[in-house]
């Protein structure tokens, strides 16, 4: 019951703006909990009673002053352990098919300010056509729009990217069940990883790692892309060691449908990029997901950015050059000083960038 109510009480506080039971019904469903109109309403009294919620008139409920001291107080043991339930959640809720390309996917969301959006669209062909990123293909919501059933707040734009647990969902769906471990930062030299520098487990947390690793500034994805040295983001898993043909079987099916994220495996049974697997398991390293996320932010163009953001039709997404001629924006490729990270400069033995002396 508490982690229904933290559920409920998040989705308030996250909504930014009054929300009716069906709304609320429709995101818990979207993170893998489904609840009737009429159960959602019971919690919502219940709430009233306690002073966590208050009516506004026919527009639904919102969150009070005592019910966002909750969120942050209370509720301690339902938290640990969040993460890892919502990513296993939704990589049952998502069902993409790479022999179709059809299906739904999971998608991580950047928050852009909007006088910044077009600084943010030069950007974006770079990272999204590095081996450091999922997918090229991303969906961009303006402020005052919605994005599934996120309303992009005033003054924001909402960039969604590809997650990389969908690529979970995918390996579940073949019948390969797959364990996520551990996100952390992995040492980039001469445009190769080279290993896990820092490594945060999945188990227990109630904040998704790499989410972590961003705000902790720990990140140099960009010096990664255009110097060949950086810092990048990666997460860490197990399957079984028997799946493991199958398993890279699907890796090729995926890069026929334009998967640009490096996808390493391990031998059973044998570290991989400095972290151990467990016996009779091999391990597998995704590069990809929030690290356009971290580069946007290096670059001082995000404001905030969410993992595990929300479940959407893979076919829906379009290219950035497609999105930027519907929004009338003028793509420009980024002048070669501009994407150096503050990391980046602070790097004498990196190597120089193309055509400098």
């Amino acid at each position: 019951m508490n982690r229904l109510v933290l559920l409920i009480l998040t989705a308030l506080n996250s909504g930014g703006k009054p929300l009716s039971s069906r709304e609320l019904a429709t995101r818990l469903a979207s993170q893998g909990v489904s609840l009737s109109e009429r159960t959602v309403r019971y919690y919502l009294k219940k709430f009233d009673e306690d002073g966590f919620t208050e009516g506004c008139a026919r527009k639904g409920r919102r969150i009070t002053a005592k019910g966002r001291q909750e969120l942050t107080q209370g509720f301690v043991s339902e938290r640990v352990g969040f993460i890892i339930n919502k990513i296993n959640n939704l990589a049952f809720l998502a069902d993409f098919d790479p022999d179709t390309g059809r299906g739904k996917v999971i998608l991580n969301v950047t928050y852009v300010p909007e006088e910044r959006l077009q600084e943010a669209l030069n950007l974006l062909p770079s990272l999204l056509r590095s081996p450091y990123t999922l997918s090229d293909r991303i969906v961009l919501a303006r402020s005052g729009e919605c994005l599934g059933d996120l309303l992009i707040p005033d003054g924001l734009s909402a960039i969604g990217t590809l997650c990389s647990i969908t690529l979970n969902s995918i390996l579940l769906k073949a019948g390969i069940p797959v364990s996520t471990k551990f996100g952390g930062i992995v040492k980039v030299r001469n445009s190769e990883p080279v290993g896990f520098s820092s490594a945060i487990s999945y188990e227990g947390s109630s904040v998704p790692p790499l989410e972590i690793l961003i705000k902790s500034g720990m990140t140099d994805v960009l010096g990664a892309i255009f110097r060949g040295t950086g810092k990048i983001l990666g997460s860490f898993r197990e399957i079984p060691a028997d799946s493991l043909c199958e398993a890279r079987k699907i890796h090729e099916k995926l890069k026929k449908l334009g998967c640009r994220s490096s996808i390493f495996f391990g031998q059973p049974g044998e570290p991989l990029l400095g972290l151990p697997v467990t016996d009779g398991k091999a391990g597998m390293v995704v590069l990809g997901g929030l690290n356009p996320s971290a580069a946007l932010e290096e670059a001082g163009l995000a404001s905030d950015s969410s993992a595990l953001a929300l479940l959407y039709d893979y076919p829906a997404l379009s290219s950035v050059e497609t999105l930027s001629g519907l929004y009338g924006f003028e793509m420009h490729a980024a002048p070669s000083s501009y994407p150096q990270s503050k990391d980046a400069l602070r790097h004498p033995d990196y190597p120089p960038l193309l055509g400098e002396v």
